[in-house]
């Protein structure tokens, strides 16, 4: 009995002091990892990257340093690596095969680095969502969008849908419609406001902007106001212009465009006439 006892004890003793030294490994480790990878983006950072591939490059090595901790982890505790490596291929195909489009994620993600139609900082639309990009991970990009929501969008669908980047050129076209009466001439109304968008903030004399009649409706003509503005001015410049065109009109005392249905008795009484014959 005193000699199972004392073989319990030590192999309790060894079992324990193997989970110490995994935990310290463990916690060793990550530390290490995490400032490998501080310093890692510092050098990257002062080679002068752009810092969505450091974001990229960092998050890539992360898991794979990741992964060869918990493979020495493995080993501490005497399991047959080699065998666990070739199992790991096995699952990671396994799991590839099942998730196929975390693969595609990852693939449209390289593409997005190689092609660069965007990076971080851009104000973009992607997948549907408008919105400044934080970060292009290995798997999703991250976007913030004007309402201070973080959106995060697979990189496939981000991939293969359409990507709108507002940051790109150095300025953007604001696209406003307003409507006239039939009693307002339209040739005044676009001096006027030729004239009042002239006094607005930030709007670029080059390209000139654009005020012209777009249409005509049952109320009256329509005309488009296209002044341009950089990009960080957008919205200003918007606004603006918006507040603009009501003062001018509301100043020169134009009515607001209405809808007019004529209604004419003749036909009233011929469809009256009509009825009365077939009863």
């Amino acid at each position: 009995m005193n000699t199972t006892i004392q073989t319990g004890l030590t192999l309790l003793t060894a079992v324990a002091l193997k989970i110490v030294g995994a935990i310290v490994i463990w916690f060793v480790g990550r530390w290490l990892i995490g400032f490998a990878l501080k310093v890692m983006g510092r050098a990257l950072n002062r080679q002068s990257l752009d810092r969505t591939l450091v974001s990229y490059l960092q998050s890539a090595i992360g898991v794979l340093l990741n992964v060869v901790l918990v493979v020495a982890l493995l080993g501490f505790f005497g399991v047959e690596t080699a065998s666990f490596a070739a199992l790991l291929v096995g699952v990671g195909l396994a799991i590839g095969a099942a998730w196929s489009g975390l693969l595609a994620n990852f693939a449209a993600g390289f593409f997005l680095l190689l092609l660069r139609p965007f990076k971080a900082g851009d104000y973009v639309e992607v997948g549907g969502i408008t919105g400044t990009v934080e970060e292009i991970g290995l798997f999703t990009t991250t976007l913030n969008t004007p309402g201070n929501v973080v959106a995060i969008v697979g990189n496939s669908k981000v991939f293969g849908d359409t990507i709108q980047n507002y940051t790109r050129n150095d300025y953007r076209r604001v696209d406003l419609t307003v409507g006239l009466s039939h009693d307002v001439d339209p040739t005044q109304a676009i001096e006027l406001l030729k004239e009042g968008i002239a006094r607005i903030p930030n709007v670029l004399p080059s390209p000139t902007p654009v005020i012209e009649v777009f249409e005509f409706t049952l109320a009256g003509p329509q005309l488009v106001v296209r002044p341009f503005c950089a990009n960080e001015h957008y919205w200003q410049v918007y606004f603006d212009t918006n507040r603009m065109i009501r003062n001018t009109f509301s100043k020169a005392s134009f009515p607001a465009p209405e809808y007019h249905h004529a209604v004419r008795g003749g036909l009233e009484v011929e469809s009256a006439r009509n009825m009365k014959t077939a009863a």
